[in-house]
């Protein structure tokens, strides 16, 4: 019993759910496209009580305290002299004329800024009593009338006439040439040469605030504030017949305006924007609950594109009446992402991440038990079959149903060879090889893993593309068993395999892998990359394909539809602005209907039409800024500032073009985005911008703009002067300077040689001192040497003769026979003298002792002999005549005679000593 209270409970709470989410959905629908500003964007107040377009293209707005500006690329706010509210405004020619707190004039563009010219101020128009401010200016009969609550004021362009009005009124209306003015208690007046008559057959309007008067194909349109709006047709006024003007009745009208022949546009007080076809009687209401930000229109405006534009009580809408793209919003979150979208017979189905949901009759609801995830919507036939978290499921003539429980059903894919359908899901691929018969359905064996995408241009030949990584062929029989499975993309060794994508074009199927376009070659049973479409599409993060000759790409976050024209690539841009920070990353998905295209978004989805058209190049204007100041063609700008430079089209809607620019004749192409190209850091010199229009297969110049970058300000002729200046003193102090310390340094110099003469002469004397001292040393050295020499001759003679003494002495007593005894002593003094080897030997010491005596003297004297030299060497040791004779082997005599002769040579004097000549030597 328990169990059975619980299920009743559940299946009661799931009925309330579906019911609370059936009544959220309910009146959602297709939408033109919005485009909201707020004050963050226009850095303005609240309320726009006025909307025109500018003959220059520009849109102009009285919003509060301001007039605000906008081309399409930036916006603009003025402020009058006198700071008052900015009630109303109207374009004329070059001329925005504006009305406010007693006071009106006009506007006009200068430099690239809006200068204000009062009318009023100064001419006494207003009473000090009187408590005026201009809600509404037209043109009527070529004079510009400034209308007030009490009063109106027409300006011929010299003088200004005033009209006080008998009553308080609402606003004046130009209907068939005529002059309507609304009374705000009395009904709707005429004025005629400054007189006024009552409207007859309009008492209805009495008592009525009257917001506007439109004429439209041959019936005029009267719009109050809280009673709708009333008809006059055929001389008849009555109430407009319709069941909107009900819902308008509570809604408080505050403006209304047509636009093309077939729409009303009426903007209310607390419920937004009615948009009315007049061709088929419907209308959409778009409101803060689907898209706008507030629901108070306080006023409308039409450009040249015939699309809306709204001033909020708080804000401004862009709304593309005349666009062919619409919208599906949910704002309130309940619908989720939408991964997949369908077009039916009633209406729409979407997959989303919080269920199936349908929108068909007007009436949006969720799909019962299709909570969670659902992945992919795909057509077969007359069925629709939708890839669900749990399961497959159906969809066929109305009605739901589960086709089986293959979960996760990514896409949907027709072979290219038969009418075969291949199903990616978490746990394969699935083939339905009888559409007409889906029970007869069949799997890959060998590859249980998650597939997102599959392809089949041949026979038992499959593409599968893992939801990860990888890339599978697999080869199966006609009894669709699995023959071989094999990891393409590891054969081919490429090992950056995340995220591959198929695409197949003209019966071949592309892969698409990191950037790179491979395709199969059977031969080597590896990819290699294709040519063409690495040429043509670089830097791809995604692609959708359409039809044969129709598919859509994602490069660096912007879409691109591409037409294939016979064997060129045709390129369309699909505007940023309808996708921004809405695509669904990795499951972009197109679903063609007819000549519209349905692209998934991820609060809902759009409904663009993909034609081809040769595109016009546009009309582009350059308005350059440099610190806020115009800055013209070939103008000058400082070195190291911001140059801002606005490219506008004047275009905003779909039609707007696709610009690109390059700078100093640059090989790239770079998109110009939201309209702005921002310079910083450029070089002094000469720049130039070339902008370009994309027509979809080739770059046309639209525009060109040049502009020079001056010298940085230390490089002006002025700082070039000061710092010759600078220089120049710099020079002069410098060669004081250098003067003054050349003239110290001959000082120090005179002084340093002073001071080094002295050094030097201590250093000579103290160095002479020295060599005395050596040269004292030296020759104490060489008189030890020659008396060492000496002693050692004298040594060896007294040794010889006292030998040869002992040797007679002991003949003499041994021998008495006279005879032998002088033949003994004679034996003895033979055997005694010096043998010639001693004698050699004494040379050589000798030689060894005064050895540098002999060079110097051998050097100074080069005509010596050997003999002579000797003979000096001699003398120096202080030997006598005598004592020399013996060792020279000569005679007394002949030593003299030697020694006479060695004075010649030497060039001696008589006086000179001939032995301290030698010992100075």
């Amino acid at each position: 019993m328990k169990i059975k209270l619980s299920i009743l409970k559940s299946i009661t709470i799931k009925i309330f759910v579906f019911s609370l989410l059936s009544f959220q959905l309910y009146c959602q629908e297709m939408l033109p496209f919005v485009e909201n500003y707020n004050k963050s964007n226009y850095q303005g107040d609240n309320q726009t009580w006025n909307v025109s377009q500018g003959n220059d293209k520009a849109m102009y707005f009285a919003n509060n305290h301001y007039l605000l500006r906008y081309d399409g690329v930036k916006w603009e706010k003025n402020m009058l002299p006198n700071k008052t509210i900015i009630r109303s405004i109207l374009v004329d020619g070059d001329k925005i004329y504006s009305g406010s707190y007693k006071e009106f004039g006009y506007w006009h563009r200068n430099d690239g800024k809006m200068i204000y010219v009062s009318i009023s101020s100064g001419k006494k128009v207003f009473d000090d009593s009187e408590n005026e401010e201009i809600w509404k200016i037209f043109k009527f009969n070529n004079q510009i009338y400034f209308q007030s609550f009490n009063e109106i004021f027409m300006y011929d362009g010299k003088k200004i006439n005033k009209t006080k009005l008998p009553f308080l009124i609402s606003y004046c209306f130009v209907i068939d040439n005529q002059l309507l003015i609304a009374s705000v208690g009395s009904g709707v007046y005429k004025m005629y040469n400054y007189k006024m008559s009552k409207v007859k057959g309009w008492e209805i309007l009495e008592n009525n605030v009257i917001h506007a008067i439109e004429k439209h194909q041959n019936r005029t349109y009267i719009f109050t504030q809280k009673n709708g709006v009333y008809i006059l047709e055929n001389g008849a006024l009555n109430s407009w017949k319709n069941p909107l003007n009900e819902i308008l009745k509570t809604a408080y009208i505050n403006v209304a305006k047509f636009i093309n022949t077939n729409k009303l546009i009426i903007g209310t007080a607390s419920k937004g924007v009615f948009v009315f076809d007049l061709f088929n009687n419907s209308f959409i209401n778009i409101n803060k609950n689907n898209v706008l930000m507030n629901n108070s229109i306080l006023s409308i405006g039409q450009d040249k594109e015939n699309n809306l534009w709204l001033g909020l009580d708080n804000g401004i809408a862009h709304i593309e009446v005349d666009s062919p793209i619409s919208i599906f919003y949910d704002n309130s979150g309940v619908l989720g992402s939408v991964y997949s979208v369908a077009t039916t017979e009633n209406g729409y189905l979407m997959a989303s991440n919080h269920g199936v949901f349908k929108y068909e009759d007007n009436q949006f609801s969720l799909v019962p038990n299709t909570q969670g995830q659902a992945w992919n919507i795909g057509k077969m036939n007359d069925k629709y079959l939708i890839g669900y978290f749990q399961g497959t499921l159906v969809y066929e003539k109305g009605r739901f149903s589960k086709l089986n429980t293959i979960s996760g059903g990514w896409n949907l894919t027709k072979s290219n060879i038969n009418n075969t359908y291949l199903q990616a899901s978490y746990s394969g691929v699935w083939i339905y090889d009888n559409p007409n018969d889906l029970s007869q359905k069949h799997i890959i064996n060998g590859l249980f893993k998650p597939i997102k995408y599959v392809a089949q241009n041949r026979k038992n030949e499959i593409w599968a593309a893992d939801n990860y990584r990888g890339l599978y062929r697999i080869l199966y029989n006609d009894a669709f068993e699995t023959i071989k499975v094999e990891n393409i993309t590891q054969k081919s060794k490429i090992t950056n395999d995340f995220g591959v994508r198929l695409f197949e074009f003209r019966n071949e199927t592309l892969f698409l892998i990191q950037n790179s376009w491979y395709t199969y070659n059977s031969i080597s049973n590896q990819l290699v990359k294709n040519e063409l479409f690495n040429a043509n599409f670089k830097n791809i993060s995604d692609i959708v394909a359409i039809d044969e000759n129709n598919f859509v790409v994602l490069q660096e976050g912007l879409l691109y539809h591409i037409y294939v024209n016979q064997n060129k690539f045709v390129w369309n841009s699909i505007q940023e602005k309808y996708y921004r920070g809405k695509i669904i990353n990795d499951n972009i998905k197109i679903f063609k209907n007819r000549n519209n295209y349905l692209l998934n978004l991820d609060d809902g989805f759009i409904s663009l039409q993909l034609k081809y058209e040769t595109k016009q190049s546009p009309t582009i204007k350059i308005e350059a800024f440099n610190n806020r100041e115009l800055v013209e063609n070939k103008s000058k700008i400082k070195y190291n500032s911001e140059l801002k430079i606005g490219v506008i089209s004047g275009i905003y809607g779909i039609t707007k073009p696709s610009l690109f620019y390059k700078i100093n004749d640059s090989k790239d192409y770079i998109l110009i985005k939201e309209g702005i190209i921002v310079l910083n850091n450029l070089n002094s010199g000469s720049h130039n911008i070339a902008i370009y229009h994309f027509d979809g297969s080739q770059y046309n110049k639209v525009s060109r703009y040049e502009f020079i970058v001056g010298q940085p300000w230390y490089f002006s002729f002025w700082m070039i002067l000061l710092y010759l200046a600078v220089l120049g003193t710099i020079l002069y102090f410098y060669y004081k300077w250098n003067k003054m310390r050349y003239t110290q340094k001959l000082v120090l110099q005179e002084e340093e040689l002073k001071y080094q003469k002295k050094i030097l002469e201590m250093e000579l004397k103290a160095e002479n001192e020295l060599n005395m001292q050596e040269y004292e040393k030296h020759i104490l050295e060489l008189e030890l040497q020659t008396k060492s020499s000496e002693v050692t001759g004298k040594s060896l003679s007294i040794a010889k003769q006292s030998e040869m003494i002992e040797n007679i002495q002991g003949i003499l007593d041994s021998e008495i026979d006279v005879n032998k005894l002088k033949s003994e002593i004679k034996k003895v003094i033979k055997s005694n003298a010096i043998n010639k080897l001693e004698w050699q030997t004494f040379e050589s010491n000798l030689n060894q002792i005064h050895d540098q005596f002999i060079i110097n003297l051998s050097k100074k004297y080069p005509i010596l002999t050997s003999k002579d030299i000797k003979l000096c060497v001699y003398l120096k040791m202080n030997l006598s005549s005598k004592e020399i004779a013996p060792m020279m082997n000569i005679s007394f005599r002949g030593v003299e005679l030697h020694r006479y002769r060695l004075r010649k040579k030497l060039r001696l004097t008589q006086d000179e000593n001939l032995s301290k000549f030698l010992l100075s030597i």
